[in-house]
């Protein structure tokens, strides 16, 4: 090796065998439907929570944005009772953004089915219940 930016021939070893598996077991495809069942469970919550101001992202690497229902004002304050809501029910979520009204999701693209729906009703539901 002449430099530090040379590969180190296990490092390079192990990228191939990761780059490997997401090809075998079609994980960018799968970013692609999470992400989607992920907007499609937010979006149809937008007339039931009117502070859900956008929803976006690509592939699975999704965030919600909140505002004061009706404004373009941030709404930093409701995206924290939904965090508190889903660490209630065992659901640890993270609020970002510039003004904090941003909660970003970024599961792991082996989630169970199974589990990833749980996940979505505990949103579901911390989304209803910081309404209240």
């Amino acid at each position: 090796l002449g430099g530090t930016y040379a590969g180190n021939p296990l490092a390079v070893a192990a990228a191939h065998a990761v780059l490997d598996v997401i090809e075998d077991e079609d994980l960018c495809d799968r970013a692609v439907r999470l992400g989607q069942r992920l907007k499609q469970r937010l979006a149809a919550l937008r007339d039931e929570v009117p502070e859900i101001a956008d929803i976006r992202g690509p592939g699975f690497m999704n965030a919600v944005e909140f505002n004061l229902p009706g404004s373009a004002s941030p709404h930093p304050d409701f995206a924290n009772r939904v965090r508190s809501e889903a660490l209630d029910r065992g659901l640890i979520l993270l609020t970002c953004g510039v003004h904090g009204n941003v909660i970003r999701f970024l599961a792991p693209l082996t989630i169970p089915d199974a589990v990833f729906e749980e996940a979505l009703d505990v949103i579901e539901a911390s989304l209803i219940a910081a309404r209240e």
